[in-house]
């Protein structure tokens, strides 16, 4: 307490905690308008033609996939659609692909495999669509063999994971010999808030999640899960999209050209063992 010339006394407050970095960083891959992976796809690439339907069930809104033009050459583009509105959000699932999404997007890279294109796919998604239809219809099983599928492309694969990048949803399109990923960016097995719900039975903890979960770009690169982080302007690719695009751009050209010049057996062998690699641990007595 603080006592004046008045007489009265006065109670001092703590200051209020700081908000921990990795929470700015997840409003930030939030943000409502940042650039999503079909904004991505139309700065980057031209010539787009986009491929429907996974020749089984139907055509998923939440997936794009489709041939394009990447500096001259001839690539495969996919990524997953959120929409703007709550009308698009609605109609593509905000984002979270269903079965017939990751079967769309396993046609094309088999398309793009046998004609020798590359793949470059655009991440920002919070996960699969958990729901009761698509579980119905394999959705885990749909995972499960893009998994497999994606480590064994005879193709130069290329992820970026431009805002959320969540669980099996995410990796499903991320098993890729340069997986990159925006500053601002997240990358984790789940939310935060279903962290918290889970480890404290408390959705509100999120930001002390957050901070746990060490899904930030610098700490997923520490962790050998991403090959390359980019950096964004000050506040976030939304107050500059233009010099973010020129910058994933020719981080893209860079790795690309890496890739294409390895034998296609030694790009196979070096991305299967990263991927095997990712988690191991070593200790000596």
């Amino acid at each position: 307490m603080a006592e004046h010339e008045t007489g009265r006394t006065t109670h001092s407050h703590p200051a209020p905690a700081p908000t921990p970095e990795a929470w700015i960083k997840t409003e930030l891959a939030r943000h409502p308008q940042r650039p999503y992976p079909m904004d991505f796809i139309e700065g980057l690439f031209t010539d787009f033609s986009e491929i429907h339907g996974d020749r089984a069930f139907g055509d998923d809104a939440a997936m794009v996939c489709g041939m394009a033009s990447f500096r001259g050459d001839p690539v495969l583009v996919i990524g997953n659609l959120k929409g703007r509105t709550t009308k698009e959000r609605t109609a593509r699932k905000f984002g979270m692909p269903d079965p017939e999404g990751y079967r769309k997007a396993l046609r094309a890279m088999k398309i793009a495999e046998k004609f020798g294109r590359p793949v470059f796919t655009f991440i920002d998604l919070s996960g699969a669509n958990p729901g009761i239809g698509a579980e119905e219809r394999g959705q885990g099983e749909a995972i499960a063999r893009n998994l497999i599928e994606m480590s064994r492309l005879r193709v130069p694969t290329l992820a970026t994971i431009t805002g959320e990048g969540g669980s099996g949803g995410a990796l499903a399109l991320a098993v890729a010999d340069r997986v990159l990923m925006l500053e601002n960016a997240i990358y984790s097995v789940i939310s935060p808030e279903g962290c918290a719900s889970i480890m404290w039975k408390d959705a509100s903890k999120k930001q002390q999640a957050a901070a746990a979960l060490k899904y930030t770009a610098g700490d997923v690169k520490l962790l050998g899960c991403v090959d390359d982080v980019l950096l964004e302007p000050r506040g976030g690719t939304q107050n500059d999209p233009v010099a973010t695009m020129a910058m994933i751009g020719e981080k893209l050209h860079y790795h690309l050209g890496c890739l294409r010049g390895l034998p296609l057996d030694i790009m196979l062998e070096q991305r299967y063992t990263k991927f095997r690699n990712i988690a191991q641990f070593y200790t000596t007595a």
